[in-house]
């Protein structure tokens, strides 16, 4: 029995010590060198140009912050890029799969029960992208139409919550990813695509004819995006945010940002024109981490 009682409390010791280093991201990537990037194929803020190599604002930005997290481990970090979905991404970060994630992703209560934010680093709008000669202006135009967008994003919630409202009939598809369902739109098989305003700026400048398009209609929302880690580790998401709140004051992302916001990005040289707005410049000015819930009650 007492033979059985120390294997036991071995095992306890062993199991105690994996969970300790699971939930301390900064020890676990001490130890590896490794640091496991999450980030996406077809947004704005973090898109591929194929080869495993992936650019953008939030994905420059998150290769800041893990020049800062070397510093503060003591050694150089390596940077496994793993791609995530709006389906998988909490899951992943969850799970320790993804150490940081840095992509297009809504920071609102509901996630923040999974997971933890850093402060919130870009502002988004929630518009609607159609065909240019399409005749589609404004919501009520909208009406007998077929309309994409992406599975497990907020835009779902909220084509459905604006159907209820303004009384609207249409019929709902949903694509895998964001480029899944532009090529809905791209191939006549939806006549709008509802989703964050820079997704549909970068996937309209990817396209083979981007002045086919035109984003119409009024703001849906505005919500904050943030980078994601994984739930109750205090320790690195601080040192996430100091990295940020760095590069705010030194101006750096303010230059990141008009170089893959404003100026022409690859693949196809195309400026995305989402000039930096007034709603984030306010975030960068008062760093935070507030849900979307919150400015949404304003």
């Amino acid at each position: 029995m007492k033979k059985q009682a120390l294997v036991l409390a071995i095992a306890a010791l062993a199991t105690s010590g994996a969970f300790a280093q699971a939930n301390d991201t900064l020890a676990k990537i001490k130890a590896s060198g490794n640091i496991s990037l999450g980030v996406r194929d077809s947004s704005a803020l973090s898109y591929t140009l194929g080869n495993g190599k992936y650019v953008g604002f939030h994905t420059e930005m998150a290769e800041r912050i893990v020049d800062d997290l070397s510093k503060d481990v003591g050694k150089k970090l390596n940077i496994n890029y793993t791609l995530v979905s709006s389906q998988n991404r909490i899951p992943l970060v969850q799970n320790g799969t993804v150490d940081l994630e840095c992509g297009s992703t809504t920071n609102n209560a509901t996630r923040a029960k999974d997971v933890d934010f850093a402060y919130n680093t870009y502002m988004e709008v929630v518009r609607v992208a159609v065909k240019a000669n399409s005749g589609i202006k404004d919501l009520k135009d909208l009406n007998g139409k077929t309309i994409a967008t992406t599975t497990g994003t907020t835009s779902v919630q909220l084509l459905r919550k604006n159907r209820r409202a303004q009384g609207l009939e249409f019929k709902e598809v949903n694509g895998k990813d964001h480029a899944d369902s532009f090529l809905l739109l791209e191939s006549g098989r939806a006549d709008a695509f509802v989703m964050d305003a820079s997704i549909l700026a970068a996937n309209i400048s990817k396209s083979k004819n981007p002045k086919d398009y035109a984003i119409v209609g009024p703001e849906l929302s505005v919500e904050p995006i943030a980078c994601m880690v994984r739930k109750g580790d205090t320790a690195f998401l601080k040192a996430v945010n100091a990295s940020i709140e760095r590069q705010v004051k030194d101006g750096s992302l303010a230059k990141l940002y008009d170089k893959w916001m404003v100026q022409p990005v690859p693949p196809n040289n195309v400026a995305l024109g989402l000039p930096l707005s007034d709603a984030t410049k306010e975030a960068w000015a008062n760093l935070n981490n507030k849900p979307a819930e919150e400015f949404a009650a304003k």
